[in-house]
């Protein structure tokens, strides 16, 4: 697309060209959205005109477009969006799954550019920075009051080069510099993967990114060679992302030919059927973890395993996003995610839920209760290749349903305030672990631990101690002794997490968490699905 000499207005007209008829309409409305567009154009720019003129004060007119575009796509759906150059950037880094820098994500928190997680073997993680850290100086320069865009900048650069900085680190008087070599950061999405027992494998999809569908396969082989015979795939809390991605890897477990999803819009070519080209890599028994928190790609997948009796679908029923977002580069760096169809399970099942107006009840979806009936009509029964009922009308209802919203457990309001507080990872920051001599490793003032730790009553009394006097936060006695096995199953998680790493901390929870375990006992079931699903392509096969 030739770019527009004057940026902000441009991406005005393109967008009220798109949503107008640019992108969704046909040859014969050509003409007349253009007009339409045109004039609808001079009242918005008259509008621009005089809010620039006379309003009581200046403003950037890059925010008054910005705001206006959001405003404007705010009355389609809940999931079209713009963004502005920076986060369309942030945006394709996220999807393409790597860049160059130290491999840590910030915040600026009070003027301080604060840590907030880091990715594991990363340079920031090999130098031995922690969540929490607060980066002081940046190649000699004062930090504070950095924004999070000005750090990120000077942290990125090219491979091989360093970069110095200067950490303060809670409870640590002085100030620990170090100078960190920029590497390649993959953002992996698959966390793990390890063995359950001397059978089971497991794999955490967290995300979809263009490197999903490799890290998914290297993780089978790897799994496959430790004498996997059954499946753990948990894509609980997973938001989605590329389309591609959901595909070639439910194709991993799915014989060549099977529908995996489609589409079905108003633009050139949003009709479109999504098979299995290849042979299958893994066809033992299979349980798929979900919960209120999976979306979009986690959909597509766990609806397909679920329609040709694949996998069995165990936890909460899924969020019901399934909109076919077709992203634009504008112009500038500014992109565009428009709504240009919707997806369908290969039964037939639209997973996206239905929305109200101000999107308020579809958005709070993740915070009410669920229940493990609901009401369907007629019209939204579906059958899967052997015959067993699912329904259409949002999202992916599990074979097997069980409420764990939060780690795979049910906390009480209190027990998700502590989470949402990042209490059990503040709380984190106390502890080092044994023997751990990275140079930024300082760590006075720190209890020392070691791999297989046990949270003790001491420790879970100190924890209540900090709430008190640190968090400021009055205790609901009955709700703490309610959630005792969460709190406890958290503090390890959040604790491996800081001073260890976040697979082997993924790896202690699975054993404490309960709708993990109980997905665990349902593999009888997932067994006689994996006999059908044989069945029905040898069957198929034959013909």
């Amino acid at each position: 697309m030739r770019t527009p000499r004057f940026f902000p207005l441009a991406v005005l007209v393109v967008l009220l060209s798109a949503v107008a008829g640019g992108f969704l309409g046909g040859a014969a409305q050509a003409q007349v959205t253009q007009d339409q567009v045109t004039q609808q154009y001079r009242i918005f720019t008259a509008a621009l005109a005089a809010i620039d003129r006379e309003y009581v004060e200046p403003v950037a007119s890059d925010r008054l477009i910005y705001d206006a575009v959001g405003g404007m796509l705010q009355t389609l759906d809940p999931h079209s969006s713009f963004f502005n150059p920076r986060d369309y950037a942030q945006m394709r880094e996220r999807q393409e799954g790597k860049y160059y820098g130290v491999g840590l994500s910030i915040q600026t928190i009070d003027g301080d550019v604060t840590v907030m997680s880091l990715f594991e073997g990363s340079p920031a993680y090999r130098a031995g920075i922690r969540r929490g850290d607060v980066i002081a100086r940046v190649k000699g320069e004062d930090a504070k009051g950095w924004t999070t865009e000005q750090t990120a900048k000077q942290l990125k650069g090219p491979k091989g080069t360093k970069v110095n900085i200067s950490i303060r680190r809670p409870g640590y008087d002085k100030l620990i510099d170090m100078d960190v070599e920029r590497d390649e950061v993959n953002i992996v999405t698959v966390r793990g993967p390890f063995m359950l027992d001397g059978q089971t494998g497991y794999i955490n999809l967290f995300n979809f990114s263009e490197t999903s569908n490799k890290e998914v396969g290297d993780a089978l082989e790897k799994l496959k060679a430790q004498g996997m015979k059954r499946l753990v795939l948990d894509l609980r809390d997973n938001p989605g992302g590329p389309l591609d991605q959901a595909i070639q890897i439910a194709n991993r477990f799915l014989p060549r030919g099977d529908m995996i999803v489609y589409t079905r819009g108003r633009v050139p070519n949003a009709d479109q059927d999504y098979r299995g080209t290849d042979e299958a890599d893994f066809t033992g028994p299979m349980l798929v973890l979900v919960n209120r928190q999976s979306a979009s790609a986690s959909e597509i997948v766990s609806g397909a395993l679920q329609d040709h009796d694949r996998a069995l679908v165990v936890g909460e029923t899924t969020f019901g996003k399934a909109l076919v977002q077709s992203v634009y580069r504008i112009s500038e760096g500014a992109g565009l995610a428009l709504t240009t169809g919707r997806y369908f399970t290969p039964s037939g099942r639209m997973i996206q839920r239905p929305w109200d107006n101000t999107f308020d009840e579809y958005l709070t979806y993740t915070l009410r209760d669920q229940t493990e009936k609901r009401e369907h009509a007629a019209a939204q029964l579906k059958y899967t290749d052997a015959g067993r009922k699912v329904y259409s009308g949002g999202g992916i209802e599990p074979d097997k349903f069980f409420v764990g919203p939060v780690q795979g457990f049910n906390p009480t309001r209190f027990g998700r305030a502590l989470v949402s507080r990042a209490a059990f990872a503040n709380f984190a920051e106390r502890y080092a672990a044994e023997g751990d001599t990275r140079m930024g490793a300082a760590t006075e003032g720190r209890k020392r631990l070691s791999r297989g730790f046990q949270v003790t009553d001491a420790m879970v009394a100190e924890f209540r101690a900090f709430l008190q006097d640190e968090q400021k936060l009055k205790i609901d006695e009955a709700a703490f002794a309610k959630d005792l096995e969460f709190v406890k199953a958290m503090l390890k998680y959040e604790i491996d997490v800081a001073i260890f790493s976040v697979s082997e901390a993924q790896k202690n929870l699975i054993a404490r968490d309960p709708q993990a375990q109980f997905a665990l006992s349902q593999f009888p079931d997932a067994v006689k699905l994996t006999e059908l699903a044989k069945s029905r392509t040898s069957t198929k096969g034959g013909n």
